[in-house]
């Protein structure tokens, strides 16, 4: 939502505090600069009402800023700072008991570990590359021996990209 939101330049009314009132004796830039900013507003507030379904729509539709929208949003589907912080460990220890399957593809195990990942990163926790390179590496079933040993030989386990890793062990 926050991209979405971002793509039409509008994040930063969600996140800002209210426009203040107009004081008297405006130029006529004031006033087009004051109205631009309050239709962002409005515009925001429109984009994540017509986001969601119809069943969360009602319950934000009444808050009167875009803010108070989003914070509920936020708040039921994040949860509280405690909530994220339950979750990211959960999902940390799910990463840490992964392991590939004798049968599973490389694709298949990269796509798993990608859907952990990228909850973990959702939350805001930051997840280096380099972590999931070596959680690879080291959860490889057997079969995958003379690739890691080519690897090893032609490459440096240190700056070796995700990419480059799911690449060579496809090929």
């Amino acid at each position: 939502m926050q991209m979405y939101l971002e793509a039409f330049d509008l994040w930063e009314v969600v996140v800002h505090k209210p426009i203040a009132p107009l004081p008297t004796n405006l130029t006529l830039a004031q006033i087009k600069a004051y109205t631009d900013e309050k239709t962002k507003k409005f515009e925001a507030k429109t984009l994540i009402q017509n986001s969601v379904a119809d069943s969360v729509f009602h319950r934000i539709m009444n808050y009167k800023t875009t803010k108070e929208a989003w914070d509920k949003l936020k708040l039921e589907y994040q949860g509280s700072d405690k909530t994220k912080q339950m979750q990211v460990l959960n999902l940390k220890r799910d990463f840490k008991s992964l392991t590939m399957q004798e049968d599973e593809t490389i694709t298949t195990y990269s796509d798993r570990i990608a859907l952990i990942v990228n909850k973990i990163r959702s939350l805001g926790e930051e997840f280096l590359d380099a972590r999931i390179v070596e959680k690879i590496l080291v959860t490889l079933p057997e079969r995958f021996e003379s690739k890691i040993s080519t690897l090893e030989e032609s490459r440096d386990f240190s700056q070796i990209s995700l990419v480059e890793l799911l690449t060579a062990l496809q090929s």
